[in-house]
C-alpha cells in the first residue's frame, strides 16, 4: 500500500506516520514545511489548497491530519472542499482526521456533543467546521472515511494497542470515560487504512487509559 499524510508534522499526524513507519508502509508525508519531518520518508511540500489530483491519484489512501491555528477553523471546510475535488474521479481513499464534537449523544441522533450544554465554547468552531466537513463527504462521490476520536483525545496517554470501535455515537471505556490516546488513535487509522472497513462511513473509537 502507498500511503500519504497530509500534515504529517502535526500533533496527531506525528502519531499517524510514526505507526505507519512501525508497520513498513511505504509513506510520503504531505507538508508544508519538510524541515519538521526527520523521519526517512518521502516528502511533498505543498500547502493543502496547492495539492492536485496528480499529487494524490499516486496513492492508495491519503489521511488528512490537517491543522488549524485558533481563529482560522473555517479552513477545515475549505481545505476539505479542496480535497473532495482533487479526489473525484479516483480510486484513492481519503481518511479524515476527524473530531469527537459531532458524534451524538442520544438514540435519537438529535443532539450532538457540541449541542451540549458543557461543551467547552473554546473548542466549539473546530466541531462545527470539522461537523461541516463530515456532511461535506457525506454528500461527496469520493471514496472515504471519516475517524472521530473520544471526547478526550489525549496525546500524552499510552499506547495500548487495544481500541474499540462505534458509529455516530460518543462511546465509554470500562471507566465510563471517553477516552483514546493519540497513539492508539494512530493504530485505529492505519488499521483502517490497511482493511478498509468503514468505506464511506463515519466511525469512532475509545480505548482505556492503561
Amino acid at each position: 500500500m502507498k500511503l500519504g499524510i497530509i500534515g504529517a508534522s502535526g500533533k496527531a499526524g506525528q502519531f499517524i506516520l510514526n505507526e505507519a513507519l512501525k508497520r513498513d508502509i511505504s509513506v510520503t508525508a504531505i507538508v508544508r514545511d519538510k524541515g519538521k519531518i526527520s523521519q526517512p520518508v518521502t516528502i511533498i511540500e505543498k500547502e493543502v489548497f496547492d495539492l492536485t489530483t496528480e499529487d494524490i491519484s499516486q496513492f492508495d489512501v491519503v489521511i488528512n491530519a490537517f491543522g488549524t491555528l485558533p481563529g482560522e477553523e473555517e479552513l477545515h471546510v475549505k481545505a476539505g472542499r479542496h480535497l473532495i475535488k482533487i479526489f473525484k474521479d479516483t480510486d484513492t481513499r481519503l481518511i479524515v482526521v476527524g473530531g469527537a464534537g459531532s458524534l451524538y449523544v442520544d438514540p435519537e441522533k438529535i443532539t450532538r456533543v457540541m449541542d451540549t450544554p458543557d461543551f467547552p465554547k473554546e473548542f466549539l468552531p473546530t466541531a462545527t467546521n470539522q461537523g461541516l466537513n463530515l456532511e461535506d463527504l457525506q454528500a461527496s462521490s469520493i471514496h472515504w472515511t471519516f475517524l472521530s476520536p473520544s471526547a478526550f483525545f489525549d496525546a500524552a496517554g499510552n499506547r495500548t494497542g487495544k481500541y474499540v470501535t462505534g458509529k455516530d455515537h460518543l462511546l465509554a471505556n470500562k471507566a465510563n470515560e471517553s477516552y483514546i490516546s493519540y497513539a492508539d488513535y494512530a493504530i485505529a487509522i492505519i488499521d483502517e487504512a490497511l482493511a478498509g472497513k468503514h468505506l464511506n462511513e463515519r466511525f469512532t473509537v475509545v480505548a482505556e487509559k492503561n
